[in-house]
């Protein structure tokens, strides 16, 4: 759903809530409260959650030093739903790795000012440096296949 607040959305069956690690317990209670049913943990941190004839949802836990600072700067997306910022998605992607997440990052990137880029970069770089050079080749990617930003 936050890809939505920076770019078209793209279609997707699953619903995904990033919380802090510390508040894991506290939210798994007010869904239990809520009548949903915890339907296991997540290998990357967190739990599934899922109330009768709904998708499932996803709760992300992680305790990332950034976290607070992308909590306390959230943007709203089209539908008022707070998001993390631009910068740290993409982050959150790139440490993922996975196939999905690297196309959506390269789609991020194509609508993402250059000025921009260069403070997302930043952050790669203090937070995963290891994956600086794999953000870089993604920008690449991503002008060759969009363009460059306002062209």
């Amino acid at each position: 759903m936050a890809l939505r607040a920076y770019m078209p959305e793209r279609a997707t069956l699953d619903v995904d809530i990033l919380i802090h690690e510390r508040d894991a317990q506290v939210a798994q209670s007010i869904f239990i409260e809520s009548g949903y049913r915890l339907m296991g943990t997540l290998s990357i941190g967190g739990f599934t959650v899922q109330i009768e004839n709904e998708a499932p949802i996803d709760i992300l836990t992680r305790s990332d030093p950034w976290l607070d600072d992308a909590f306390a700067h959230a943007v709203l997306d089209s539908a008022g739903i707070p998001v993390i910022p631009r910068a740290y998605l993409i982050l959150i992607k790139l440490q993922a790795g996975r196939t999905q997440d690297l196309a959506d990052i390269q789609r991020l990137l194509a609508l993402t000012p250059i000025a921009e880029r260069v403070m997302v970069r930043g952050i790669v770089e203090q937070y995963s440096p290891e994956l600086t050079e794999d953000f870089d080749s993604l920008i690449t990617l991503a002008d060759l296949e969009f363009g460059l930003p306002g062209q």
